[in-house]
């Protein structure tokens, strides 16, 4: 086989790829080896005769798998943490999430009728405040309101 380096060059622009991603035929090594110009390299590429190999890739399967694991809590151990607390799930977030929890069962309760409008909005108030730890704690808050006659 005569030295194709050439035909690889020519065939690499065409197909806007490395050299070393191209393919030849070997049975049609000849043809490859006439094609000496874009127009030859474009009709071999159209029969199939020179081609492009696929682009290797970086598999992700390890990563999928190491993703599921810390899914149910593994690989989060102390020794894998980098950050203070407080920088791996700031405060604000966790402000969100009790506040947003609080309100949307305030708000269940309110239509429901277990808490009267009044005492929705006093209980909405003292939520903004940060009273209620969580969404147990409003539900204490409320029995306990509730059996005083408030």
């Amino acid at each position: 086989m005569s030295d194709l380096t050439n035909q690889k060059r020519l065939a690499a622009s065409v197909l806007h790829c490395g050299v070393h991603r191209i393919w030849f035929d070997p049975e049609r090594a000849t043809d490859v080896e006439g094609a000496i110009s874009r127009d030859d390299v474009r009709s071999l590429i159209t029969e199939g005769v020179i081609k492009a190999r696929q682009k290797k890739g970086n598999s992700r399967g390890r990563a999928r798998a190491r993703i599921a694991k810390r899914s149910y809590g593994h690989r989060k151990g102390p020794g894998r943490r980098k950050g203070a607390a407080g920088a791996r799930r700031p405060s604000k977030r966790q402000w969100i999430q009790r506040i947003r929890a609080l309100r949307k069962i305030m708000r269940a309760m309110r239509d429901d009728g277990t808490l009267d409008p009044h005492l929705y909005r006093v209980l909405y108030r003292k939520a903004a405040g940060g009273q209620f730890r969580s969404v147990a704690h409003l539900k204490a808050q409320v029995e306990t309101m509730k059996g005083r006659g408030k």
